[in-house]
């Protein structure tokens, strides 16, 4: 097995997929969130293909992240999923040469056999930086490969390197050494002058390894003989140096410095480079969120237009396939649940897969590029105003178009209490799910009216809405992170890597793997849910019997509509089956939000995905099969004459604000639940989360319509 090892931005992600194309996989590591990604690398046409590792990106093996901790692990074979690599490929970033060794020297000392992938060879030699991969292989003691992962170069030579150092014996020797005090120290922890004299040279590194690891780190180990140990020796190199505890730092740096000198020239480069021009512009106080409000009003704007037509295609796709399924086979339980459980199950899904295939287009286009990390930096000051970190951004404005890829972009926030803040209050953001209710709402009751003559009340409707969303998060948020996620906001630090042309590949690696995990995990939920809620308005079975002629005649000169034998049927096993008790059930607690049973069924039903509102509202108020498919004419028209038992109207202007409010706190979305339940490896949060939005929703809600009602709006 390899492994392939470095800085964030050193060009890993890029090499891994130059080197493994498309015959990769990802999963993740057990019992965590942090991706595992794997790949086939043939390294020679005669020997049989390598097992390729990408780690998460690590600064150094002093793991401070759950990222680092973990490729850490892999390294010195602690993890229990992956086996001790074969060999590791440093990747090390060719601009940055002195900071990314500095990984490099603490993978030496651990004695595995080893190889310096130096990527970035091109934006290097553009800067006028020259450097001598063989001077810097005799400096390091290890083999030392220029490539360009974009262009392929480099590759075959980095292969070969990897199965020679795979095959030859490894006897790295550490070219770095502390003071004489500081290294008998060493020599006593990690075993006696004669038993280290007589032990291997791979034995010898990592025994070595792990009394320095022991001998500098934060915490003791849990060996009450060994604290002492180690105590002890603390002591007598502070009696000999009080800044004994820096050595290892300065020996390392001191060493790089010396490497760096002898391997590297610096000709006569521009003063400024084009990422300096191009940063004074992107990253100004005034003109840097004025580009990222722009940038992103283009991308939304974008996904949206784009997204529609194949969505559209995609619905109507399954719908005809709904169709063709129920002409083919006999009416029936069996058939009912093929058509709108399966079919429509599945097909509620892959709805969203264009718009989520265009958001990660744009997320993988903007990171590729380097702007992603200009803007996270923009936004540092908002965010820590509320206690997020900076990185909470773009996982926020993401759960625009949709809070699942929203929930998954926050793995790239490295603190666990920020990165739970995000995902619990993610879901505010009113989600392009939530417009065909608002659009329902306005278009019954708000249509037509002007404020001052000019301006839509619809739009300021869903603007409010909109708002509204975003200011309840912000104070969540406040909430959540000065109580039970109580941190403080950590330092920004973050590399500005320089911008670059995207990879055409590694934008389709992303669309890809997204797309695979929103259908395999969003998918098996929805699909389940469709399935019981099918159930649940299908029994218990209602047989009414076909209405006489007489009955038909007397509803008909009551309203003037001829009522058919589909619908009466539709109607009573609509209020008769187990959705139609449940909403009668919740009335009572319901009822002071203006809301009745039926509107009931259709909050109970929005739980599996928010827009099912409007298709349960059409079954509850018997809008016929031939006007269910106009329903911004006939459904408006039911919901504006629904009536109580008592007479009065259903529905209200108050009743239909009352109701958008409620949709735009509530977590109304089972695949989002599923996910953070995924990304958070228990069941907690996610029960937390649906709760305190609940209790958040019902407030804001009852405030509204009986305020509404105080103030004589009802």
């Amino acid at each position: 097995m390899v492994a392939l090892a470095g800085n964030p931005n050193a060009g890993k992600t890029s090499l891994f997929n130059a080197l493994t194309g498309l015959r990769q996989k990802v999963a993740n590591y057990p019992g965590v969130t942090v991706e595992r990604k794997e790949g086939v690398w043939p390294l020679t046409p005669d020997a049989p293909p390598a097992r390729l590792v990408d780690l998460p990106g690590l600064y150094s093996l002093d793991a401070a992240s759950l990222d680092e901790q973990i490729a850490r692990d892999v390294i010195l074979g602690r993890a229990s999923v992956v086996p001790m690599p074969d060999v590791v490929v440093a990747v090390v970033d060719a601009t940055n040469l002195e900071r990314n060794l500095y990984l490099v020297t603490q993978l030496i000392e651990t004695g595995r056999p080893l190889v310096v992938a130096l990527t970035m060879i091109d934006l290097a030699t553009r800067r006028g930086i020259e450097i001598d991969a063989a001077q810097l292989t005799r400096a390091l003691g290890v083999p030392v490969v220029p490539v360009v992962a974009t262009q392929k170069r480099g590759l075959d030579a980095l292969a070969a390197a990897v199965a020679c150092a795979a095959d030859a014996e490894c006897n790295h020797q550490t070219a770095w050494r502390l003071s004489e005090a500081a290294e008998r120290e060493l020599l006593a922890l990690a075993g006696n002058g004669h038993e280290q004299a007589q032990a291997d040279g791979e034995a010898q590194h990592a025994q070595r390894h792990a009394a320095l690891v022991e001998l500098y780190a934060d915490e003791l180990p849990p060996n009450e003989a060994r604290q002492e140990e180690i105590k002890a020796a603390r002591a007598r190199l502070a009696a000999a140096n009080p800044s004994w505890w820096q050595e290892p730092l300065v020996a390392r740096y001191d060493w790089i410095e010396q490497a760096a000198r002898s391997a590297v020239q610096h000709k006569q480069a521009e003063q400024h480079t084009i990422t300096d021009r191009i940063d004074a512009l992107v990253t100004h106080r005034f003109f840097g969120p004025l580009i990222l409000i722009t940038v992103m009003f283009i991308v939304f704007q974008t996904i949206f237009s784009w997204a529609q037509l194949p969505m559209d295609l995609i619905d109507k796709a399954f719908g005809t396939l709904g169709d063709v399924v129920r002409g083919h086979m006999p009416a029936g339980l069996f058939t009912d649940l093929l058509v709108d459980g399966v079919i429509a199950g599945v097909g509620g899904v892959l709805v969203f897969l264009p718009q989520i295939l265009l958001l990660f287009f744009f997320i993988a286009l903007l990171e590729d590029s380097g702007y992603m990390a200009r803007a996270a930096f923009l936004m540092d000051r908002l965010m820590r105003s509320v206690g997020l970190h900076g990185k909470a951004f773009m996982p926020l404005l993401s759960s625009f178009a949709c809070a699942i890829p929203g929930i998954m972009a926050t793995r790239t926030i490295e603190n666990p209490k920020d990165r739970l803040a995000t995902i619990l209050i993610a879901p505010f953001m009113s989600c392009s799910a939530r417009l065909p209710v608002y659009t329902l709402m306005i278009a019954a009751f708000f249509t037509g009216q002007k404020i001052f003559g000019v301006l839509s009340v619809g739009v300021v409707i869903i603007m409010a809405m909109y708002l509204l969303g975003i200011t309840v998060a912000i104070c969540v948020a406040w909430v959540l992170k000065h109580t039970i996620l109580k941190a403080p906001p950590p330092p920004l630090v973050l590399e500005l890597p320089p911008y670059r042309l995207p990879s055409a590949l590694n934008i389709a690696q992303t669309m890809r793997t997204r797309a695979w995990m929103f259908v395999r995990r969003a998918g098996t939920v929805i699909l389940a849910i469709s399935i019981l809620l099918w159930a649940l308005v299908t029994f218990p079975r209602v047989h009414t019997q076909t209405p006489t002629a007489q009955t038909v005649n007397a509803q008909a000169t009551t309203n003037g509509t001829v009522p058919t034998e589909a619908s009466d049927d539709k109607g009573e096993q609509i209020r008769q089956s187990f959705a139609g008790r449940l909403g009668r059930l919740i009335e009572p607690a319901i009822r002071p939000l203006g809301f009745d049973w039926q509107m009931g069924i259709g909050l109970i039903s929005s739980f599996a995905a928010r827009e099912t509102l409007v298709s349960t509202l059409s079954i509850v108020y018997n809008v016929g099969a031939d006007d269910a498919n106009e329903r911004s004419g006939s459904l408006v028209e039911a919901v504006r004459n629904a009536r109580r038992p008592d007479g009065t109207r259903a529905w209200t202007p108050l009743v239909a604000v009352s109701m958008m409010v409620f949709f735009v706190l509530a977590c109304q979305c089972m695949s989002t639940v599923a996910i953070v339940r995924r990304e958070t490896n228990s069941w907690r949060w996610p029960l937390f989360m649906v709760s305190y939005m609940l209790v958040l929703a019902y407030i804001a809600s009852f405030i509204t319509y009986q305020g509404g009602r105080l103030l004589g709006f009802s």
